[in-house]
């Protein structure tokens, strides 16, 4: 269903679940469309920027092992947390950008589902904008 091995998936899954807290409650339809959004978003970029994701989330995964003992997706909330915060503000350009555009694709997957608009009080109008065109 995604372009993703288990393992980066998981990965993923973990990050999501502390970046947008209302994934991990998702139902099984939920998971589903979820992981299609992010499949399709993802199947949209070229190879190497696929390529470089899944490094991107390997070190991830890895990356707070020397200071926790433990990857990523075995972390207490707080350790994943303080790890995230370090990604997000990286000394390197290329983490601090690989945060970014995971937190995106997270997002898009969530906030992408018809379900959760109400939610966030979004109504979209499939007319085009009636204040402009009425």
């Amino acid at each position: 269903m995604t372009p993703l091995d288990q393992r980066r998936w998981g990965t993923f899954l973990a990050v999501a679940a502390r970046v947008a807290p209302p994934v991990a409650g998702l139902d099984a339809g939920g998971r589903e469309r979820f992981a299609a959004i992010v499949a399709a978003a993802l199947a949209a970029r070229a190879p190497a920027l696929r390529r470089q994701f899944a490094l991107f989330l390997t070190v991830l995964r890895w990356a707070p092992a020397p200071r926790f003992g433990a990857p990523f997706d075995h972390l207490a909330p707080a350790a994943q947390d303080a790890t995230l915060r370090w990604f997000m503000d990286a000394p390197v350009s290329k983490l601090r950008g690989g945060f970014w555009g995971l937190r995106a694709l997270v997002f898009m997957g969530y906030y992408g589902q018809p379900e959760t608009w109400g939610a966030i009080g979004y109504a979209p109008s499939f007319s085009g904008n009636e204040r402009l065109h009425g």
